[in-house]
């Protein structure tokens, strides 16, 4: 784990794109397919926590089934039914980066921070695990409105927050499947963008602590499409589509991979098999952001484009 603040001063380089990034890929940790018999606590099977009912079906609906609009419904009864819960602002955090709503982001970024900090005192490992995420939210928010070179020492300021807060996480139980989840996808993020860094050490916590398992597949996938593996995070795409096979998005993360695979190898058949995916994808795109849905178009589009050459 990066710890040392002047470890952190080469993230002033990133793209601003990367950094939003890792702030949405904190988001998917939060939401989870949810096994019935599970319901109170998708991370564990000992220790477990209760979870709003409400905020369990948003975790459904966006990340088992890709569906963002039947998310957001359930979104709006939860924070009504389950107000002391940041997982539910979070998660509607998240969606307003989605739709590019930076003032809704901002509102419901310092929601998820303050109801975060008032749940240390009851459970120190989510209090501060929450905190963490909210303090994130508001780094991006930080880079959205203000730009990488203006924003950049307070964006910085707020990601010392965030690996303080996960520090004090970790003193509790450093174990904890639902702390090296988002640790986890934290560090792939940074570990793929920093020359640095090593995304093998990324990789072996989540392997080994994090859960649940398919959401620790889908971001090995993401890390190894990033290090141009393509064979790999192949395995690990369809690894998490075996167990979340209705959502649109794991089809869009492996026509990528495979598109990039057809490319590297001039590999005709490949390439057909990424448009394929793509359109498996734009087939439900009803359930996806229309910002994803026109994304997901254009590199169908490439896709084609590539094909045809």
């Amino acid at each position: 784990m990066i710890k040392k603040f002047s470890l952190l001063q080469p993230l002033v380089s990133l793209k601003l794109a990367s950094m939003v990034n890792i702030a949405c890929l904190v988001a998917i940790w939060l939401s989870v397919g949810i096994n019935p018999s599970l319901a109170a606590d998708p991370f564990r099977s000992q220790r477990t926590r209760q979870i709003g009912n409400t905020t369990e079906e948003a975790f459904k609906a966006i990340f088992k089934q890709g569906n963002y609009p039947a998310a957001q419904r359930y979104l709006k009864q939860a924070i009504s039914e389950d107000a002391d819960e940041p997982l539910a602002y979070a998660m509607q955090a998240a969606l307003a980066y989605t739709s590019k709503d930076w003032a809704t982001l901002g509102t419901y970024s310092r929601k998820t921070l303050e109801t975060a900090q008032k749940l240390i005192a009851q459970d120190p490992l989510r209090g501060n695990l929450y905190t963490a995420v909210g303090h994130f939210l508001e780094g991006a928010l930080i880079l959205v409105r203000q730009g990488t070179v203006k924003g950049a020492p307070q964006a910085l300021g707020r990601l010392r927050q965030v690996y303080d807060s996960l520090d004090k996480a970790e003193a509790v139980a450093k174990d904890d499947p639902e702390l090296n989840l988002v640790k986890g996808y934290m560090d792939l993020m940074l570990a793929v963008n920093l020359p640095f860094a090593n995304p093998e050490q990324a990789i072996q916590r989540l392997e080994k602590n994090a859960a649940p398992q398919y959401l620790v597949d889908r971001g090995i996938a993401l890390a190894y499409r990033d290090m141009k593996k393509y064979d790999r995070a192949l395995e690990y795409a369809n690894r998490a589509l075996k167990k979340t096979a209705d959502n649109p998005e794991l089809y869009y993360l492996k026509a990528q991979i495979l598109r990039e695979k057809a490319n590297k190898n001039k590999n005709k058949k490949l390439m057909q098999e990424a448009i394929a995916n793509f359109d498996k994808t734009l087939a439900k795109k009803s359930q996806l952001p229309p910002g994803v849905v026109k994304q997901v178009q254009r590199e169908r589009r490439r896709a084609g484009e590539n094909l045809s050459q």
